[in-house]
């Protein structure tokens, strides 16, 4: 089988759960951006404003003064693709402008009206991801009735609305949003459910990285829930994920390695 593209996490943020403040100057940026891509990524995905629980949103400049000097100056030394993962229509229009190819918004278009004109102008793949409510308060207590149907449902509208507006459906990947609007048993019946959104016809983006739920049943702290996150990611293998996201690049891929192996073995 191929195996999953891996998509490498690059938060030029101050605030993120994870890596907040750690790659928030255009130095560090480059030089983690390099760490990926050395480490057998896919696609960089670069992200200027925390979507975090509770995070506090921030302006459209100051998402535009964080990812627009760091995507130039990737772009200018990589050419691995970079997604751009913003809900601001501008912020994307500038960063498609800067050397990035595909956008991944975590509202699903919904946030910004803008967001739609800009697809149905460009033809780069798009990255739509379901959240219960907003970053603010989506972990106040969030409610399905069946967590797997309700998200397949709203992907439906989704590209209903997106066909009526003219976007080819075949741009699309479908993220059902691990952590955002979930709860630790929400988060597994998704993962555990997840080839059940191959139904839809979209490609698949799973992004568990680090978050809470593994600290949830491990008890580990954000930065040790790499080999965690990486099981994770093998057992999904199985279930047709196309996209990978992550923190850890190379913990991911020899995952990915021995996943992909096993499944092939006769």
């Amino acid at each position: 089988m191929t195996p999953p593209k891996i998509m490498g996490i690059l938060n030029v943020t101050p605030d993120s759960f994870s890596d907040g403040g750690q790659f928030d100057s255009v130095a560090s940026a480059c030089s983690q951006a390099e760490a990926i891509c050395a480490s057998g990524a896919d696609i960089i995905d670069v992200g200027g404003e925390s979507t975090r629980p509770f995070a506090s949103p921030v302006t459209e400049q100051e998402e535009l003064n964080r990812v627009i000097p760091a995507i130039h100056s990737i772009r200018s030394k990589y050419s691995i693709p970079i997604s751009i993962d913003t809900t601001k229509a501008e912020v994307a229009r500038q960063a498609l402008k800067a050397g990035a190819d595909i956008i991944n918004d975590v509202s699903a278009l919904q946030k910004d009206p803008r967001m739609l004109t800009l697809v149905q102008e460009t033809s780069v793949p798009v990255i739509i991801m379901h959240m219960q409510n907003t970053p603010g308060d989506m972990q106040v207590k969030p409610h399905y009735n069946n967590v797997v149907t309700d998200i397949m449902d709203f992907f439906r509208e989704r590209l209903a609305w997106l066909a009526e507006n003219g976007v080819d459906t075949k741009r699309i990947t479908l993220d059902p949003g691990i952590g955002f609007g979930k709860t630790l048993t929400h988060n597994l019946s998704i993962i555990k459910n997840f080839s059940a959104f191959k139904e839809l016809g979209c490609p698949l983006l799973l992004g568990h990285s680090r978050k809470r739920f593994i600290g949830d049943i491990t008890g580990l702290e954000v930065n040790d829930r790499d080999l965690a996150t990486a099981v994770v990611s093998a057992l999904s293998c199985a279930s047709g994920v196309d996209i990978i996201r992550v923190h850890n690049v190379t913990v991911t891929r020899q995952a990915l390695q021995m996943a992909t192996a096993i499944m092939d073995a006769e």
